[in-house]
């Protein structure tokens, strides 16, 4: 059976800053959960596959970007479009990672992901592109974000922090965040994807998906991780640095059978959805 409304409210202490369940858990030394790795290690030899388990995934692509697009022409205050330097946290196989390498106006990918199967996939399949070998072009690192270290510097800092398809794979989201926010370069942007927490997402997302249709491996959601676009909302309202001169954008997404992801504005509030911030530039 699915969350009740306690549930949904417990849930919503885990990203507001000033709870007790946020205090309780912030000196958690790993966001890493043995269970979410074991199962994607499982998936890891057919990530590449485009039919496979990674299918939706492979088919979302091209929306990351658009979305990464739609935040940089957010104006004013937007970083300068060429030369973008890009952590991506949970990069898995590598996916998003290779096809932001070979941006033309990107100059660096670090990816990083703590399972080493599926960073071993990710390897091996960026050897077949000599492009991806170019010292610096891109780097995977079977890291998790706690286990890297914290820049001290702007220079040291990225234009884009990525976490795709990663939060509601995390049990404690609040932490996480905030050990994912010092990445981020003042007038650069935080980007995720992640699914809203909703009647209707719990019948595309597990009955559908996974348990009719099977275009989703049976137990890669959790329906009660899931996270609503106004609670992420709240928790970057707590967060001093963030946000302003309109420096937020969400935007719902939608699978269309035969036809793939289309953006849906209002989505964000019943499925899946993009979610984008500004860190306040420096002034």
């Amino acid at each position: 059976m699915v969350g009740t409304l306690p549930m949904s409210q417990n849930y919503l202490l885990r990203l507001s800053r000033g709870s007790k369940f946020l205090r309780s858990y912030a000196t958690s030394t790993s966001s890493v959960n043995p269970t979410e790795i074991s199962h994607f290690n499982a998936l890891a030899s057919t990530w590449w596959d485009p039919y496979g388990s990674s299918r939706l995934l492979h088919l979302m692509n091209p929306l990351r970007h658009d979305f990464i697009s739609s935040c940089h022409a957010l104006k004013p205050h937007s970083s300068p479009q060429k030369d973008f330097r890009y952590l991506d946290i949970g990069c898995g196989g590598g996916i998003f990672a290779e096809s932001a390498a070979r941006l033309p106006k990107v100059a660096s990918v670090i990816a990083v992901d703590p399972s080493m199967e599926v960073i071993e996939v990710a390897k091996q399949h960026a050897r077949k592109d000599p492009i991806l070998q170019e010292p610096g072009r891109l780097q995977y690192l079977n890291q998790a974000i706690e286990d890297l270290e914290v820049p001290r510097s702007p220079e040291e800092m990225y234009d884009i922090v990525s976490l795709f398809e990663v939060i509601e794979h995390i049990s404690r989201p609040a932490p996480f965040l905030e050990n994912c926010l010092p990445f981020v370069k003042p007038g650069g942007w935080l980007v995720l994807s992640t699914i809203a927490r909703t009647w209707t997402s719990w019948v595309t997302t597990k009955v559908i998906a996974e348990d009719i249709v099977g275009i989703v491996p049976k137990g890669t959601h959790d329906w009660s991780k899931y996270i609503n676009e106004h609670e992420l909302r709240s928790f970057f309202a707590a967060q001093k640095g963030w946000g302003i001169n309109g420096g937020i954008k969400a935007l719902g997404c939608i699978y269309v059978p035969g036809l793939g992801w289309k953006m849906a504005s209002g989505g964000e509030q019943w499925g899946n959805y993009f979610f984008g911030i500004r860190r306040d530039p420096e002034v």
